[in-house]
């Protein structure tokens, strides 16, 4: 039967986290999949850790004790997992565990080998907020696609899912945002790699809700396609 190992790098998400792995853990997934929790904690300092120790026997968890950043806290979530296929989860209620099974669905079909959920495509609720974030990762989609020749709509996306043989044979670096476009770079040069696009809902927060990425997080993606498209 085949597993979806659910990776969920989590910091300091005390206010969030209990509600997500509630969500995560009753969620149905079709075609006969089972899945797999794999919950990073990245050296959270404010409760993070006690909430996910109350899920013991339910998870896959691994605390860090430093803070490296979400990029590390996935390729450990990586080594960890057990999956035929993974999906990248944040912590933080921005994203639906409930459309799995529309990421799934070219996978299982027999269709495709990657999936992508673009918050851009039609159909799906999504949360109006920044102008120029919205701007920022529209450029830095199009940057990536000029050098992977894909023609992605939200290369900045969270929700990635890979079949598992593809991300475990990959040398990944980048410890915080920039796993984006690097892991997005690295797939592009996979022989024969079959990647697909559907659309997912987005329910974005504010700097007040906790949401962290930032200004110097878009200039580090921007040297990541160039780092690792050209060099």
């Amino acid at each position: 039967m085949p597993k979806l190992s659910i990776l969920i790098p989590v910091y300091n998400e005390a206010g969030t986290i209990s509600a997500l792995l509630d969500k995560v853990l009753d969620v149905p997934v079709s075609y006969s999949v089972t899945k797999e929790i794999v919950v990073v904690n990245d050296g959270s300092t404010d409760g993070t850790k006690e909430i996910l120790d109350q899920y013991s026997g339910k998870i896959v968890v691994h605390h860090k004790t430093v803070n490296e950043g979400k990029g590390a806290a996935i390729h450990t979530g990586i080594k960890l997992a057990s999956g035929d296929f993974m999906v990248v989860q944040d912590a933080d209620l921005e994203y639906d565990p409930r459309e799995y099974n529309i990421l799934l669905q070219p996978v299982m079909e027999g269709f495709a080998d990657v999936v992508y959920g673009s918050r851009f495509l039609s159909g799906h609720p999504h949360r109006i907020l920044f102008f120029w974030h919205s701007v920022g990762n529209r450029v830095l989609t199009f940057l990536s696609n000029m050098f992977t020749n894909l023609n992605l709509s939200d290369m900045e996306t969270c929700y990635k899912l890979f079949r598992a043989d593809i991300l475990k044979n990959m040398d990944l670096k980048e410890k915080r945002f920039g796993f984006e476009p690097e892991v997005t770079a690295k797939m592009a040069r996979v022989k024969g790699v079959r990647v697909y696009e559907v659309g997912v809902s987005y329910y974005g927060r504010t700097y007040a809700e906790g949401k962290k990425i930032n200004w110097q997080d878009g200039f580090r993606a921007l040297w990541c396609i160039l780092k690792y498209n050209l060099f």
